[in-house]
């Protein structure tokens, strides 16, 4: 199966997270402790050289957010100041909130060596992204279980043109996954599936170094009207920079 990110054949499996493996990268940052209140004027700031890739993490006065600078790979971000990173996930950069596990989010970047992207808009408009951001969250959600089963919908798919001038793309879909406890069953009364997880994700798309980046969050749907202040924002940060040779 072919990533529509990176136009290669493997993908991850994982019923925790959704993300690509083709970029993965060396470890960039370190736990944090947790948020506590909103602001959003920067009060502090650590640059970290690892070899030629440069991070630069700003703390949000308050503490509520860090902002999150790649310079070697070309974007940035905010995230909860609470949040940790996942280390070997396989994304560029992956972040997951400590105690709902469910809460996260990733950075996949399409291979430089294969890409030739010059606009978000070579994916066609938003609602075409969206059936191929849809389609490959479903690819990485394949299961070999007897008894699954899954639904899932584009709820938006929408464009903007952020501060920096650049045009992104909007996606969020749902998925609902449905399992039997019981698939050996013979008779089909004795196979009822049930709901086992019912999750909203949040992407946005944008393009700079010929390179497709995607911003991708996840939230049980349960936890949304609690989460989507902070998931939104982490959205609304998300830029790709070009990289300095």
């Amino acid at each position: 199966m072919i990533c529509f990110l990176c136009f290669h054949d493997h993908y991850c499996m994982s019923s925790n997270y959704c993300i690509c493996l083709q970029t993965a990268s060396e470890l960039k940052v370190f736990a944090v402790p947790r948020r506590n209140v909103l602001s959003t004027l920067l009060s502090a700031s650590t640059v970290l050289l690892l070899g030629p890739r440069q991070i630069t993490l700003a703390e949000t006065t308050g503490g509520a957010f860090r902002e999150y600078i790649d310079t070697f790979d070309g974007y940035s971000f905010i995230y909860p100041k609470g949040w940790i990173q996942v280390k070997g996930a396989g994304a560029d950069i992956f972040f997951r909130d400590p105690v709902l596990l469910d809460v996260n989010m990733s950075v996949d970047i399409s291979s430089p060596s294969s890409s030739t992207y010059k606009t978000v808009e070579d994916l066609g408009p938003p609602e075409k992204a969206a059936e191929g951001v849809l389609k490959q969250y479903l690819t990485e959600f394949m299961s070999t279980r007897l008894g699954v089963r899954r639904e899932s919908n584009v709820l938006s798919a929408s464009s903007k043109v952020a501060d920096d001038g650049k045009l992104y793309y909007e996606v969020e879909v749902n998925i609902k996954s449905y399992a039997s406890n019981n698939e050996l069953a013979v008779m089909p009364k004795d196979r009822v599936q049930s709901l086992e997880w019912d999750r909203r994700y949040l992407t946005v798309l944008g393009v700079e170094n010929n390179q497709l980046y995607a911003l991708r969050l996840q939230t049980p749907e349960r936890l949304l009207s609690e989460e989507e202040g902070d998931l939104r924002r982490v959205m609304d940060s998300f830029r790709v920079n070009k990289i300095q040779a």
